[in-house]
């Protein structure tokens, strides 16, 4: 297919593709779609080979966020049954993040319910990133806190912070539909602060919430341009008790699709499959291996992911392996242009995008399970019109917050 052949060329050359380009692998057939997936895992094989970073969200403070997000769990209004619980003590969130540190993350993230933290937060925040790297030096620590204030992230870097998360998660045209509590420029400004901190900045979307190919391809550019380092993928996870408790607009198909495009748009930065992975992709997760190079590991923010241990079978048997905690996630080109760890504040290489580490528990809210926390999932009925599913979300009920053992 000369489209395919074309995007990879330009994906080689870090080029930016045509928005008709990316509109085009959003609109190939079912029949088409090995193709597409073998043509961007040229691609990602190219600027990633077979790694696979593993991240670990903390959650260091659930529900009761005054924002309106209609995806989320956690948002002003919702009657779902999440666990609520404030600010966890720094020897409280160390000792979560060591259970996916001992699965194989290299990166923590740090996640707090609100609009974005007051001052005492960041000091909150501060102590707890002190208390995971005087236990693990080499971790990544990414902090994920909302909307950031004049100064803040400043603060956080010095605090041994490594990246910052705030996804933009629709395209502007859209944004206003999904939250009336802020403004997509409020997240775009975030990222910049992110940035100009020195932050590695991570941003990304949520697929499936009735946008249109358009809006996809359109946040896809923005990320571009706004150069963050990774772009976590969400698929929205449908929790009742939320507004968008009835949208099951996803295949495993369409979301290959979109992680395809995503890759061809920002071919070397790190693409994560976050949120709802395994509500949407299920037995296709495999395959999404060789479109994204970073995946969460065990449970996300509000529900359950899969059994840590299957996501390293997953990744084993589909022919990757573990990116370890010495090896640099980025390629020389955008690593060495400031991006990485503590990357310089004068930017990074090629424009390009980045989970659930979204702010206040973006992804969904839910960021992404199915319903016994088990292995990965098999075939899934289709959704009945209008019907919420409840048979493939299921609470988080241990790890951080709780008494009961992390899923990691």
């Amino acid at each position: 297919m000369d489209l395919l052949n074309t995007l990879v060329d330009k994906g080689l050359r870090r080029e930016l593709p045509t928005r008709e380009e990316a509109l085009a692998v959003l609109a190939t057939s079912d029949d088409d779609l090995l193709d597409v997936v073998a043509a961007a895992g040229k691609v990602r094989r190219h600027w990633f080979g077979r790694r696979v970073k593993l991240n670990y969200l903390v959650n260091l403070k659930s529900g009761l966020c005054p924002e309106d997000c209609s995806y989320c769990s956690q948002r002003l209004g919702s009657t779902a049954g999440i666990l609520k619980y404030t600010w966890l003590k720094p020897d409280e969130a160390s000792k979560a993040a060591a259970a996916g540190l001992a699965g194989g993350a290299k990166r923590v993230c740090l996640v707090a319910s609100g609009r974005g933290p007051t001052d005492r937060d960041v000091d909150r925040v501060s102590e707890t990133i002190k208390a995971i790297k005087d236990q693990n030096e080499s971790v990544e620590v990414c902090a994920c806190l909302g909307l950031l204030s004049d100064g803040q992230a400043e603060r956080l870097r010095e605090a041994g912070a490594d990246a910052y998360n705030h996804n933009l998660n629709t395209s502007e045209e859209t944004y206003a539909d999904i939250t009336t509590t802020h403004t997509y420029a409020d997240r775009v400004d975030t990222v910049r602060k992110a940035h100009a901190a020195g932050l590695s900045a991570c941003s990304g979307l949520i697929a499936g919430m009735g946008e249109s190919d358009e809006d996809l391809v359109d946040v896809v550019y923005s990320l571009r341009e706004l150069d963050p380092d990774s772009v976590p993928v969400n698929f929205l996870i449908p929790v009742e008790g939320t507004p968008l408790a009835k949208e099951w607009n996803l295949t495993p198909q369409r979301c290959l699709r979109i992680l395809a495009m995503v890759r061809f748009v920002c071919p070397d930065v790190e693409v994560r499959i976050a949120g709802g992975r395994e509500v949407h992709l299920r037995s296709m997760q495999p395959l999404a291996l060789n479109l994204a190079n970073s995946i969460f590991l065990g449970d996300y923010l509000t529900t359950e992911g899969q059994a840590g241990q299957a996501d390293l079978d997953m990744i084993a048997d589909a022919g990757f392996e573990v990116e370890g905690a010495g090896e640099v996630t980025l390629p020389e080109h955008r690593a060495s242009a400031g991006c990485g760890s503590h990357g310089a504040a004068d930017g990074c290489g090629s424009h390009e995008d980045g989970g659930v580490c979204g702010s206040h528990g973006d992804g969904g809210g839910v960021c992404g399970s199915h319903g016994d926390g088990g292995g990965v999932c098999g075939s899934v009925p289709a959704a009945p019109a209008n019907e919420a599913r409840t048979d493939l979300v299921a609470v988080r009920r241990r790890g951080a917050g709780t008494d009961l053992a992390p899923n990691a």
